[in-house]
């Protein structure tokens, strides 16, 4: 199946959808939208990984499992170990391919504000102080900035393991719009 692009009709109508692209590209905002949109159950699946202190919950990978065996959802294309579970069980994915430019404006905003409000997030867990920019080379921002290129790779690696799944590949605001609005 060649790769669909914003104008593109869909195959079938999804009821496992994967939404990729990294860190700050959108993809919770899209799985959202989506799930309001057609009805499917959204999971971010940053809540089945974060345990509390930021530590990987010992149940993830259950968890993973038992969300994927269920007729309907949506969720995040993240986590090494998750991603190959999911994508086995997905009838669509759909990768975010956004300019650096915009990946980052987004996650630096979204970081300063979660860390400044004190923002809690998955199970419990706080943004650390803007400072650990400088001295955790995993920080939010810095991780965005070094997975930025990986997109593309992502996107072929996913239809060489499933040539028959639909793949949509979105590059900005304007595309996921178009997109959006055609799925109604």
């Amino acid at each position: 199946m060649p790769l669909l692009g914003p104008a593109d009709a869909l195959p079938h109508r999804p009821h496992r959808i994967l939404i990729g692209g990294t860190s700050g590209s959108g993809k919770s905002t899209l799985a959202d939208e989506l799930s309001t949109r057609l009805g499917l159950p959204y999971t971010e699946i940053d809540s089945l990984h974060h345990g509390p202190g930021w530590t990987v919950r010992p149940s993830f990978l259950h968890d993973v499992q038992v969300l994927s065996a269920r007729p309907s959802w949506i969720t995040e294309y993240q986590y090494s170990d998750a991603r190959p579970i999911l994508l086995a069980r997905c009838d669509l994915a759909v990768y975010l391919l956004l300019p650096r430019s915009v990946v980052m404006r987004r996650v630096i905003g979204r970081t300063m504000r979660r860390s400044l409000r004190r923002q809690v997030l998955w199970n419990g867990n706080v943004e650390p102080p803007l400072r650990t920019f400088f001295t955790d080379p995993d920080h939010i921002i810095r991780w965005a900035w070094r997975t930025h290129s990986l997109g593309a790779a992502r996107v072929a690696d996913i239809r060489e393991r499933f040539p028959d799944l639909p793949v949509v590949v979105l590059r900005g605001r304007a595309e996921i719009a178009q997109w959006v609005a055609s799925l109604e």
